[in-house]
């Protein structure tokens, strides 16, 4: 694989690479719908990326050819999809970002509480209370 230019414009192509014959693109976007058209029109998530600038966002990696007709169809109105391919690529998306934000997000002190708890009681549950001594 060639990788022919690299240069970043958010929401934008940030990559293309030389596959055989063939220009493979990769595009970085915080919009879902955006994404999820771009997955129903051929494109693979490659990866999804999680920052934190006060807020946590997501950001869809999508690699695929013709990536940038793609996107200037989509941005001018003019795409055509599936409506059910596009439910199913929005509900994807969204399952792998929420996996996403919830691995990285720090566990709560209410939550790491309950762990915690859970684990030196012997996962009974709350109102258990067979074999304690009165």
């Amino acid at each position: 694989m060639e990788v022919i230019e690299v240069f970043f414009i958010p929401n934008s192509i940030t990559k293309l690479s030389k596959i055989g014959g063939d220009f493979l693109a990769s595009l970085e976007t915080t919009d879902l719908f955006r994404g999820a058209f771009l997955l129903c029109m051929g494109g693979d998530l490659a990866e999804v990326r999680v920052r934190t600038n006060g807020k946590r966002m997501a950001s869809f990696l999508i690699t695929g050819k013709d990536l940038d007709s793609l996107d200037r169809d989509y941005r001018a109105g003019r795409a055509l999809v599936n409506p059910v391919q596009l439910r199913e690529s929005l509900n994807h998306l969204r399952d792998v970002m929420f996996e996403k934000l919830r691995h990285n997000e720090p566990a709560s002190r209410k939550r790491y509480a309950a762990l915690e708890g859970r684990k030196r009681h012997g996962n009974r549950a709350s109102g258990d209370r067979s074999g304690q001594a009165y």
